[in-house]
């Protein structure tokens, strides 16, 4: 389990970024200024930071070139809504291991997170299994009875998420904000029916249905 560092002052992102990363087994800590993190990156042990731009009192380049003066190698991913090259290189010249453009997709983010934690020696679960049914994240591979099954990123991404939890009942609020982000549409059915995929892929018993509630997998 890695201990991450989110520096963003938006509520709703804070929220989102912190479901999603507990959620695929991390320990986080969320700060929305950039004077606080610089000095709470230097006086506390954290594994990697997610560092947002647009920051109230300093932005997140200043914040960062801070932790780079002060010695700390800890890998930091920025985030950030501007696209422009000027940008990009600002924030690899300060000291990013990674440059992350909002809006960004939980997925894409959480694969960065996993190749830095890499970097850094950090240890991480790779295989996910509920009975028969294998997922090996590090090659983004499934087997069910053996047998290899072929998933799109999405399908993956939601079974991940519903495997870090089995036995539990996931609502789909829940799943659209961890797998599909924060711009979710609430009254979407693209949870249902990516679940849909999911039980012809990798059996109908597999994943049941929690009437009023959400989604459970099976963890026999």
């Amino acid at each position: 389990m890695a201990r991450i560092l989110i520096v963003e002052d938006e509520d709703r992102i804070v929220s989102f970024l912190q479901k999603g990363l507990e959620a695929n087994g991390h320990s986080t800590m969320a700060v929305g200024d950039g004077i606080t993190a610089a000095a709470v990156a230097t006086d506390a042990d954290f594994d990697l930071v997610i560092l947002d731009v647009g920051l109230p009192g300093q932005d997140g380049f200043a914040t960062l070139a801070q932790i780079r003066q002060r010695g700390e190698r800890l890998p930091v991913i920025v985030l950030t809504a501007r696209d422009a090259t000027s940008d990009t290189v600002a924030g690899f010249d300060a000291g990013a291991d990674d440059y992350v453009t909002k809006p960004f997709r939980f997925e894409e983010l959480l694969a960065r997170v996993r190749a830095r934690l890499r970097d850094q020696g950090t240890s991480e679960q790779t295989l996910l299994e509920a009975g028969d049914v294998v997922l090996d994240l590090r090659r983004r591979t499934v087997s069910v009875e053996g047998r290899s099954v072929e998933l799109s990123s999405r399908e993956f991404a939601l079974a991940e998420t519903l495997f870090r939890h089995p036995g539990q009942v996931l609502s789909r609020e829940q799943l659209l904000s961890m797998v599909w982000g924060y711009d979710f549409e609430p009254e979407s059915n693209v949870v249902d029916v990516y679940i849909g995929y999911l039980r012809r892929k990798l059996g109908a018993d597999r994943i049941e249905t929690v009437r009023g509630m959400g989604y459970r997998l099976r963890a026999d």
